[in-house]
């Protein structure tokens, strides 16, 4: 099982990107998706997670200008970063908690994605 990352990139103050994370491999299901950031010297933090029954979770401070989204049929999810700032410049990651076949649910575990860059310029 893998997480593939892709969509950041260099925008300035007020622009949009949308990430994207499409898992592959030997899945059966998948839980929470999300995404995850890390500023320069900071640690990492939540930005945004999205539950399998379709409940949200946002960190504050993207609340109102990022939106997570999945399709299940893809394995992917989305993440739609509107009017972005300086301080949203991260590395961005992608988490989700996937059940590989041939385990039960006691093997279900955290996946991490490489890692999208996304800068953003004043």
């Amino acid at each position: 099982v893998q997480l593939q990352a892709s969509g950041g990139g260099l925008v300035q103050v007020g622009g949009s990107l949308r990430l994207s994370c499409a898992a592959s491999g030997s899945i059966f299901s998948i839980y929470v998706m999300g995404w995850y950031r890390q500023a320069p010297g900071k640690q990492r933090e939540l930005v945004a997670t999205l539950s399998s029954g379709g409940n949200t979770n946002y960190t504050d401070s993207v609340k109102g200008r990022f939106t997570i989204s999945r399709d299940n049929a893809k394995n992917t999810v989305y993440l739609q970063m509107n009017s972005l700032k300086p301080e949203d410049t991260a590395v961005y990651y992608c988490n989700a908690e996937i059940r590989p076949w041939g385990f039960g649910p006691e093997g279900v575990s955290d996946y991490w994605g490489q890692g999208t860059l996304v800068t953003v310029s004043s």
